[in-house]
This record gives structure tokens, sequence and C-alpha cells, in this order.
């Protein structure tokens, strides 16, 4: 379901947020080990946040698809009808 991956890409981009603020603060701070560490935290959940938007997308793609396919089969189906439904004379 796409609302539960944006949701998950919400989540994990507050996370990398966060982690981009302590890394700030501790880089501030000069604490350049503990701003590394959070940097590759805040990387790692911005590398999930994509992931999970992207598998919306991909849902919403799929669900697309699906729609286009059904008007197509009913378009084919209209179009059918038209043709099989004349009298005889040209």
């Amino acid at each position: 379901m796409p609302q539960k991956n944006h949701e998950q890409a919400a989540s994990h981009h507050e996370e990398a947020a966060k982690h981009h603020r302590s890394a700030a603060k501790h880089a501030s701070e000069g604490n350049h080990e503990k701003a590394a560490n959070h940097a590759q935290a805040a990387h790692g959940h911005s590398q999930k946040a994509k992931e999970h938007a992207n598998k919306a997308s991909e849902k919403y793609a799929e669900k697309a698809g699906s729609m286009k396919n059904e008007g197509n089969q009913k378009n084919e189906g209209n179009q059918k009808e038209l043709v099989g439904s004349g009298n005889g004379r040209n």
C-alpha cells in the first residue's frame, strides 16, 4: 500500500534530519568524530527514505497501468459492440 511506504519514508526523513542537526551541533563543537557518525546515520536514513518513496511510486505506476489496461479492455469491448451492431447495410 503506497500510504504505508509514504509514512515509512517520512519517518526516515525525520530521523535523517535529527542526525543532520546532531552532526552540525557536534561539528560546531569540534567533535568531528561524533559529527561524522551522525552524518553517516543521516545518510542511511536518507537512503531508506528514498527506497520507501520509490516503492510508493512503483505501486502508483502499477495501479495506473492496471487502470489503463482496464480502460483499454472496456474500449475494445465497446468497439466490438459497435461493429457487430450494424444492420447489414453499407
